[in-house]
């Protein structure tokens, strides 16, 4: 007898059905066909134990179960419950008619409880494109699930409950989330607040423009000058997510494993911190089964390299590229994927090898030559896709103790998401370019035009401080979005003045 049930296949931040075949017939040996791994090879002697334990028989003829389409590498456990409901049916020892209407997923334990799978939202999104009625998976992925409407999502704890759900013995409510109440309620709730920050009024407004216009950051400063407590409250004043961003960082989230059990639609902006010892594919993605990397999980968010000297060059080298283009495509033999990662990008670093380098009070016990050698490990390629350099000094012990309440994350965040509104008119008709960090030179010529006074201040700038060529559009860049916070249609002087500050690492002799 011919049984078919449904899975599903993640490749990439997208999902393909999988139709499970399962043939019963008269000889000997269980066979897996249609190119799969070896953890659904291995899915006979979990299967066999659970039906055991249930009270069902595995049978003792002949069972071939062929996952199509044959050309698509099917991997990991959560095969497990479509095959095993599948042979169930092809030994007619489950009757009913209603298999071919839901994609089933969930790895079987030895004794029928199902464990958490991964991919369960692109999953759920590729079954209601499909038209499937509903999508039969663990009660800890229910929540995830339940994000898509429009769908029937069952969740099921065992392997009876499924067999009981299917011959009608056992009535499952679907689970019904609503995603926009889901959304309002936990969109922009941040532990960290730029109210809990003394001093530093320079850096917040260094990363408030950074936010405003989308540009990368680095900050440059003594170990404890608090550049690691800045950088962690930067989501905190980015514009708040939308419905259609949450549900893209959650979907990449989902595909990586990283959402736990019982988790829900992501509400607020990724914060990605990864060690520095972290290598070129953990960064940027890959493996044998193409994965999202650490520059993907920050989507939509921010990515955080502390200690940016320290990361292996070739590391950093591999993110070049993902920073242009705002997506990272991993190529295998027989598959090609793209993975989003549109991020911004804070990183910091001491300003030498001892961290006192310019430092107001402590002397600096590096050698000749070494400060240099130290700030060279960070590519000049790499430091032209970061537009502001910010120098952060440590904050005074009157600063600290300041009874004084700073300004809070969301009165900054009013002031960005205003710019952000302005930038949205301005780049309408460029549905690939968001903000002014993503313009390219030809833009930068149009829109940030500057009056023969900028332009002399500019050149003095550049001839005087030894600013690169790579300096110039960054600087024209800056000074727009200083303009757009401040509501002006120009680029007047100061806001020139005040965004040529902002590049310490090109100027000439800075570490000489």
């Amino acid at each position: 007898m011919l049984t078919k049930t449904f899975g599903s296949a993640v490749q990439g931040v997208n999902a393909n059905t999988i139709t499970i075949e399962v043939v019963v017939s008269q000889g000997t040996n269980f066979y897996v066909v249609g190119l799969p791994d070896n953890a659904i090879k291995e899915s006979q002697q979990r299967i066999e134990a659970a039906l055991k334990f249930r009270g069902y028989r595995m049978p003792r003829t002949k069972v071939v179960v062929n996952m199509a389409p044959a050309d698509i590498r099917k991997e990991g456990s959560a095969y497990d419950l479509p095959i095993a409901l599948g042979i169930l049916h092809a030994s007619q020892q489950l009757t009913t008619e209603r298999l071919g209407d839901y994609i089933i997923m969930g790895e079987v334990s030895l004794d029928g409880e199902l464990r958490p799978i991964r991919g369960v939202l692109p999953i759920a999104i590729q079954a209601r494109k499909e038209g499937f009625k509903g999508f039969i998976l663990p009660r800890a992925n229910a929540q995830e699930a339940a994000i898509v409407n429009n769908l029937d999502v069952i969740p099921v704890e065992n392997m009876q409950q499924a067999i009981d759900f299917f011959e009608g013995r056992l009535e499952i409510e679907p689970l019904r989330l609503d995603t926009r109440h889901v959304f309002q309620h936990t969109a922009n709730q941040y532990a960290a607040d730029f109210a809990d920050v003394q001093g530093q009024e320079n850096i917040k407004r260094a990363l408030e423009i950074a936010a405003a216009g989308g540009h990368n950051v680095i900050m440059i400063g003594p170990p404890g000058a608090g550049k690691t407590m800045l950088a962690k409250r930067l989501p905190s004043i980015l514009p708040a997510l939308s419905i259609q961003e949450a549900l893209e960082t959650t979907k990449i989230h989902s595909v990586a494993g990283k959402l736990g059990a019982n988790a829900s639609l992501l509400t607020t902006r990724p914060f990605r911190s990864p060690h520095h010892t972290i290598s070129d594919v953990a960064l940027v993605g890959g493996g044998g089964n193409p994965q999202p990397g650490e520059i993907s999980l920050a989507h939509n968010g921010v990515l955080f390299l502390d200690e940016l000297p320290e990361f292996k060059r070739a590391v950093l080298e591999v993110m070049r590229q993902p920073l242009e283009e705002r997506r990272v495509t991993i190529s295998r033999a027989k598959v090609s994927i793209d993975f989003p990662s549109n991020f911004m990008l804070i990183a910091s670093m001491n300003p030498c090898p001892c961290g006192y380098y310019n430092h107001p009070e402590k002397e600096c016990v590096c050698g000749p030559g070494i400060v240099q050698r130290y700030l060279n490990k960070v590519s000049g390629p790499l430091l032209d896709r970061i537009d502001l350099h910010v120098e952060v000094t440590p904050v005074t012990f009157d600063q600290m103790t300041e009874t004084r309440k700073s300004e809070t994350s969301a009165d900054i965040q009013q002031r960005v998401e205003k710019a952000r509104e302005v930038q949205t008119v301005r780049f309408q008709e460029f549905p690939e370019i968001h903000s002014n960090a993503m313009m390219p030179s030809q833009m930068v010529k149009e829109l940030c035009q500057i009056n023969d006074a900028g332009r002399a201040l500019l050149k003095t700038a550049m001839e005087r401080l030894g600013l690169s060529a790579r300096a110039y559009d960054r600087i024209l860049k800056v000074a727009r979005t200083i303009a757009d916070l401040s509501s002006s249609e120009e680029i007047r002087l100061e806001h020139l003045a005040e965004a040529i500050q902002y590049r310490s690492l090109d100027r000439e002799g800075w570490a000489g």
